[in-house]
């Protein structure tokens, strides 16, 4: 397995990912930052692993949002 030091999502399973997210923000908030039906319309972590499994540019935002909370909670540099 390849080390990737310097990739803050390296390990991170998209779940925890969203569990994080959702412990953090909320669902409300969420959905209002990255208007997706599966954040707005009755939001479960089942509904979203599915739907961001499938949609690239939706997990790349979700991604993005992520790493954004870990920069403000000062996780991470850059």
């Amino acid at each position: 397995m390849e080390v990737q030091p310097n990739n803050p999502l390296h390990g991170v399973k998209l779940e925890q990912i969203i569990n994080d997210l959702v412990a953090h923000y909320g669902w409300e908030y969420m959905g209002y930052t990255i208007n997706i039906k599966c954040f707005n319309n009755n939001p479960s972590v089942k509904s979203s692993l599915k739907f961001l499994r499938r949609t690239p540019w939706a997990r790349t935002k979700v991604e993005a949002m992520y790493l954004n909370m870990l920069k403000q909670a000062g996780q991470i540099k850059k």
